[in-house]
């Protein structure tokens, strides 16, 4: 822990930001130091609610007064490119945001950029690949402790891709230590979801099957439907697999006297601040990068990983479910969220103005 708190600032005060108000407020080695949100009602209330006495109606106000260490950007997605070049622009140290983290390649490349260019840690927010026992059981793949991984597969992905769905991608590039390199897929609408949703450009209301071939040279099955107990990512060697099924993976090792892998207690470590979550493990190793340059559990690279997944997959079906090869050559490709996710939870629907969203 440093000897001087890291001085914070959350920009959005929706229900999610609330969360990671009450966890920085919480913690020995941050200070909440400014607020900041659009809804006057809320930034006071919550401004109340915590004492914190800095509240600012966006982030060009906030950083016209005050330089925190620490931002977190918790707005709708449409507002995480301008927040986050104007923190780094203006010499934050540490930036996050949630998930998804844009809708544009070349946008979330800009961000990446920046970030880079002037050595701002730029981490990923509430996803469960920050989840201390997810990491854990990582580490122990990584480690060998399970034998070689001969397969992976992935149950249950679907209907938003790019917003829900990048928990799934970023597990399994966690566990296999690998990135998706070629994409098939195959997607067809769920029943009863209306067609003005089925943009192509729009992440909301898809069934997708397809193939995720992985650099480690793996072939990863991906299915829409669910399996009994089969919802999320598995990875396994001969004798061992580990399954994550949006929970602390569940570890087998051997089979039974009818051939059924054995469920052992994979005794994982008791980890500090898990009253918060997967975002606790999240928030803990991004303010660890920050001071001592130590690896993100979930980062804004991993991010923008699974959102050029999610746009590899509805290309290659939209293209008659062609082989479509990772890294994608065209950044102006694009996915948007669901509305709720875009612009924020008061908003309905799903239909988007593009026009509004282009690349600047």
């Amino acid at each position: 822990m440093p000897e001087e708190k890291y001085k914070v600032a959350v920009i959005g005060c929706g229900m999610m930001g609330v969360h990671y108000v009450e966890a920085y407020s919480t913690f020995p080695d941050t200070d909440i130091v400014a607020i900041a949100d659009t809804n006057p009602e809320r930034l006071k209330n919550i401004g109340e609610r915590f004492g914190i006495k800095a509240r600012y109606i966006d982030t060009q106000a906030l950083l016209r007064e005050i330089v925190p260490d620490i931002v977190a950007v918790i707005t709708p997605t449409k507002y995480y490119k301008e927040a986050v070049i104007a923190c780094a622009e203006a010499g934050v140290k540490g930036i996050s945001v949630d998930k998804p983290i844009g809708a544009i390649l070349a946008d979330v490349d800009e961000m990446i950029k920046i970030c880079e260019t002037r050595g701002v840690v730029f981490a990923g927010g509430n996803v469960q690949r920050a989840m201390p026992e997810v990491q854990e059981a990582a580490r122990r793949i990584h480690n060998s402790e399970f034998g070689e991984l001969l397969g992976a597969s992935l149950h249950g992905w679907g209907t938003e891709i790019s917003g829900g769905g990048n928990q799934e991608i970023n597990v399994l590039r966690l566990f296999t230590d690998a990135e998706v390199d070629e994409v098939i897929a195959w997607a067809t609408p769920v029943a009863g979801i209306s067609p003005y949703a089925l943009s192509p450009n729009i992440d909301v209301g898809w069934v997708i099957n397809g193939r995720f071939h992985l650099t480690n040279g793996l072939d990863c099955p991906v299915f829409w439907q669910e399996m009994p107990g089969r919802r999320g990512v598995e990875v396994w060697s001969k004798n061992d697999m580990v399954r994550w099924n949006w929970a602390p993976p569940d570890i087998f090792q051997g089979y039974d006297a009818y051939g059924v892998r054995k469920r052992i207690d994979p005794q994982y470590k008791t980890f500090k601040w898990s009253r918060f979550g997967y975002l606790g493990g999240s928030i803990r190793s991004f303010l660890a990068a920050v001071g001592t340059g130590s690896d993100l559990w979930i980062s804004g690279h991993d991010l923008r990983q699974a959102l050029e997944v999610a746009i590899a997959a509805k290309l290659s079906s939209d293209l008659g479910n062609v082989p479509v090869k990772l890294p994608l050559e065209d950044r102006s490709l694009r996915l948007y969220p669901s509305r709720y996710r875009w612009e924020g939870r008061g908003v309905s629907g799903h239909q988007i103005d593009e026009s509004q969203t282009r690349p600047r």
